[in-house]
């Protein structure tokens, strides 16, 4: 049974983490004077949270500003991010091609990232295997809060099912508990255009946390929304589904719905890499190999992927419209890594859009190339600052030769 002093415990408990989050290193009479709570209240809530691992105390000798000039030093308080027993979160990215692991700290700074191919196939056990390997080689002995995974399709993150993943053949897959029972760790699960929203709000620009939309572009299309600080995710967990969103200008047509300019069959990696092939740009269906062609001066290379940035903007002119967020976040690859084809989605969206006349409101992910690890990672971490009483605290690195 929960009661109200449990429920008014963890809001001021999330107040005081989230607070530290944006101001630290921070005294507790700023956390106080910042939050709205007593001086007893803050006490109360960084001793539970110092206790748990989350926060720690500088206590390097104090400047002017720290001490006041008069009486006993202010010892101000920071998140637990020291190499020596800061929690960390494992990030698990699941895309078609590959899964992407990460170790993340408290702060959302990825300590360190690997790419896992699947040649092998996309078992989650598999997955789970080398991502527990990865996990005792960087963890380092840091303490564990447990694993967030993030994929594309529709995933329900209250009970960690993957509803429907086309491109993986999934099908009410229930991920978390799958990762769960090989990394003995807690994992929880969401979409990967949420998971980066979420990190968004988390960690990254402060005009995030009023509004923001964010479009996807991988393997996978989608897009997520957030208002206040909180992701929107419709009582299906289907908020989000792009794929068909018709992108102005586009006669591409759609196998999977049999009209023409769906904004998946327009733009997405798989699209966009049939046509490099088709061009005898690339010999293979990778994006990676087409982005690569480009940077190295290839100008069909290039071509293509302005191509497809400009539909991408005129399908975020769409969202934008609709929306009118205070920041529209695009993940997606070459944007991500050049800053010229963010440029041509600006202007394809501006020249579109009826509400949005500033191209600085549409931005990359904060996080650059580390998107996906943090993203990941955040689907943990993101609860956790939202209530730290509810996380089962840290756990030690699993072990690999345990994992079969």
């Amino acid at each position: 049974m929960t009661h109200a002093g449990d429920d008014r415990a963890a809001v001021n408990a999330a107040a005081v983490l989230r607070t530290v989050l944006d101001h630290g290193p921070v005294a507790r009479s700023v956390i106080s004077r910042l939050c709205g709570l007593s001086p007893a209240a803050v006490s109360r809530q960084t001793t539970g949270l110092i206790r748990r691992g989350l926060l720690r105390e500088l206590r390097e000798p104090p400047g002017p500003a720290a001490s006041g000039g008069i009486g006993r030093p202010r010892i101000p308080l920071d998140l637990h991010t020291g190499a020596v027993g800061g929690a960390v979160a494992a990030g698990l990215h699941i895309g078609v091609p590959a899964s992407t692991f990460g170790l993340v700290d408290l702060r959302g700074q990825v300590l360190a990232r690997r790419t896992f191919p699947h040649d092998g196939g996309h078992s989650p056990a598999r997955i789970g295997a080398e991502l527990a390997r990865f996990l005792a080689e960087f963890a380092g002995g840091r303490p564990l809060l447990g694993a967030g995974a993030a994929l594309g399709g529709r995933v329900r993150p209250d009970d960690g099912v993957v509803v429907r993943h086309e491109a993986l053949g999934w099908r009410d897959r229930p991920l978390a508990r799958e990762l769960s029972e090989v990394l003995g760790l807690p994992v929880r699960v969401d979409n990967h255009a949420r998971a980066v929203a979420g990190a968004e709000i988390l960690f990254g620009r402060p005009e995030a946390r009023r509004s923001l939309v964010h479009l996807f572009i991988g393997n996978v299309v989608d897009a997520a929304f957030g208002i206040e600080g909180a992701l929107h995710r419709g009582p299906n967990a289907a908020a989000g589904e792009v794929a068909h969103l018709p992108v102005p200008g586009s006669t591409v047509p759609c196998a999977a719905c049999g009209r023409t300019g769906c904004l998946q069959a327009t733009a997405s990696d798989a699209a966009v890499c049939a046509e490099a092939v088709r061009r005898r740009i690339v010999p293979d269906p990778a994006i990676w190999l087409l982005v690569d062609a480009a940077a190295a001066g290839d100008p069909r290379a290039d071509r293509l992927l302005r191509e497809r940035a400009r539909a991408v903007g005129r399908a975020a002119a769409l969202l934008l419209d609709v929306f009118d967020p205070a920041v529209m976040v695009v993940t997606e690859l070459s944007s991500v890594l050049h800053e010229g084809y963010l440029d041509e989605i600006r202007e394809a969206a501006v020249a579109l859009s009826h509400v949005c006349a500033d191209p600085e409101r549409i931005v990359g992910p904060h996080a650059g190339p580390a998107v996906l690890p943090e993203a990941a990672a955040a689907v943990l971490l993101g609860p956790l600052f939202s209530d730290p009483s509810a996380s089962s605290g840290p756990s030690v690195p699993p072990d690999p030769s345990v994992v079969t």
